[in-house]
């Protein structure tokens, strides 16, 4: 068992997470782990502005003509980065490369349905449809646990 300490701070003051521990073990690492999966968040343009994006609200992340957009819900967002650096900042979340100029969000599936040459086709809970290359179907399997 262990104690849980809340301090409130003021508003200029930075937030900061602090683990005491006696050793660091897979449970101290697992808890460290769920804290960057709710802090990460990635920077999206669109509009000359730019926005904070959560990564709950992103469904998916495409790589078009050498430029990375950010898709959710109902807007799109342009990144500045390439996708192999977006999938270095949200690696162990619920993203998965589903082709080469694709990285999916699996909470965002509605169903899943094999296709020609083994390809599987993903709808997801926006209506969209994605296909997931053949070479990624079977990462898609065991993450979904099929």
């Amino acid at each position: 068992m262990f104690k849980i300490t809340i301090k409130q701070t003021g508003k200029d003051d930075e937030e900061e997470i602090i683990i005491k521990c006696h050793e660091i073990n897979d449970e101290v690492l697992s808890i460290v782990n769920r804290l960057k999966k709710n802090e990460t968040m990635l920077l999206g343009s669109k509009n000359n502005e730019v926005f904070r994006l959560s990564l709950k609200d992103v469904f998916y992340i495409e790589s078009v003509d050498n430029k990375t957009f950010i898709c959710l819900q109902k807007n799109v967002y342009e990144s500045k980065l390439k996708l192999y650096e977006i999938e270095e900042q949200i690696q162990n979340t619920k993203f998965f490369r589903c082709s080469k100029s694709m990285i999916l969000n699996i909470a965002k599936i509605r169903s899943v349905s094999p296709t020609i040459n083994g390809r599987f086709e993903a709808k997801l809970i926006n209506g969209e449809t994605v296909i997931i290359s053949r070479q990624y179907v079977p990462q898609l399997k065991k993450r979904l646990g099929m």
